[in-house]
């Protein structure tokens, strides 16, 4: 499922460290990618070699693991005779240290939000050609002007979402409305979160009244002491399966991705889900075309192909998350638009005002080097 972050993830520092071998690389990559992805010079081949040629048509996708169903794959190349082949990350970083490294040309990668804005600043990103993905229409205009991608000039919206807190309400018997229910001596042992230190940061800077974004080393000591505590009562962190730990009945209670919040919601109503107090931001994953990739004509087929309204219902059947398309939306059954997780009814009747994740530069790492070390000392 869907993770945003590893505990030991290259952090945005090494990208600013490696913007020239990364722009070398790229264009290494694009020049050996300039005929179409065939990674190789030379003359057009005509007849049946050119035939031979299209049939092997390639789409290098780079994405969260288990996030796009393989129904959406199957039926793209059915359609088009173009084989999607994939790779997985598990976080924004780790998606970031192998574009840096180089080697596999990709045609497509899913950044967050705030890995979008990094990527555009830096001129990482390729534009979308607006007559090539006519569905972008079909985005909720409240998910537009957002500040990473203000007019979806690089990225279309694939799936959205928060983090939320889940309950096993047979377990846990006392009211939990916000972090500082969850993050108590009782609860020691029976809490599973998502391992993702900016989001860990966040939910502590929230408690203290201060915003996601404001990051500075001055709010980072006032995080720190919250934080120390905090990861003495978790039990597991986990981003890729979260909802595991709470359906194996090993915890009681999960600071989760909303996603996997719905599924736990869907399969039993005892977990039920809580929008923390403190306050909830969004994150939106994208599908975007790094710059050196050697098949933007594809890439954009397959983006304007997952953002038909019948395709992308597709995407909300397999993984439940805020689906940015509202013509897919219409598609779903009322059972998936009233689940509290997936469409929790205070965010989405405030959706335009909500927060999201910016980009933070380089103090992402000492982000990062807080909660590593704050964990590896309990």
């Amino acid at each position: 499922m869907r993770a945003r972050f590893c505990e030991n993830a290259p952090t945005f520092m090494m990208y600013r460290r490696s913007l020239f071998a990364l722009a070398l690389a790229i264009t290494t990559l694009g020049l050996a990618c300039s005929s179409g992805g065939s990674g190789s010079a030379g003359p057009a081949p005509s007849g049946t070699a050119q035939a031979t040629q299209k049939e092997a048509r390639k789409l290098v996708v780079y994405g969260w693991s288990e996030y796009i169903p393989d129904a959406v794959i199957q039926g793209f190349t059915k359609e088009t005779g173009v084989t999607v082949l994939s790779e997985t990350f598990s976080s924004n970083e780790e998606m970031l240290s192998k574009l840096l490294a180089g080697g596999t040309p990709y045609d497509l990668i899913q950044p967050s939000e705030y890995m979008v804005e990094a990527l555009a600043k830096q001129n990482l990103l390729m534009e979308l050609t607006p007559a090539a993905v006519p569905n972008l229409k079909n985005i909720d205009p409240n998910l537009r002007g957002l500040p990473h991608d203000p007019n979806y000039k690089y990225c279309a919206p694939y799936m959205a979402g928060t983090v939320g807190i889940v309950v096993n309400t047979e377990k846990v018997k006392d009211p939990v409305k916000g972090y500082k229910d969850v993050f108590q001596e009782k609860y020691k042992g029976r809490i599973v979160a998502v391992n993702d230190a900016r989001e860990m940061v966040a939910w502590s800077l929230s408690t203290l009244g201060i915003g996601p974004n404001d990051i500075t080393p001055e709010t980072l000591d006032k995080a720190k002491p919250v934080l120390s505590e905090w990861v003495k009562f978790v039990k597991v962190f986990d981003s890729d399966s979260p909802k595991t730990a709470l359906l194996n009945g090993d915890v009681d209670l999960g600071v989760v991705w909303s996603g996997e919040a719905a599924i736990l919601y869907e399969k039993n109503k005892k977990f039920t889900f809580v929008l923390p107090d403190e306050g909830a931001h969004l994150y939106i994953d994208h599908l975007c075309i790094p710059s050196g990739a050697g098949n933007k004509t594809d890439a954009e087929k397959f983006i304007n192909y997952v953002l038909r309204p019948e395709v992308s219902k597709l995407v909300s059947d397999k993984f439940p998350y805020l689906n940015p398309n509202i013509e897919a939306r219409a598609l779903l059954t009322e059972a998936q638009r009233q689940n509290p997780a997936s469409y929790p009814p205070a965010l989405m009747s405030n959706m335009k005002k909500a927060s999201t994740f910016r980009d933070i530069g380089k103090i992402s790492t000492d982000v990062d080097k807080l909660v590593t070390d704050l964990k590896a000392q309990n």
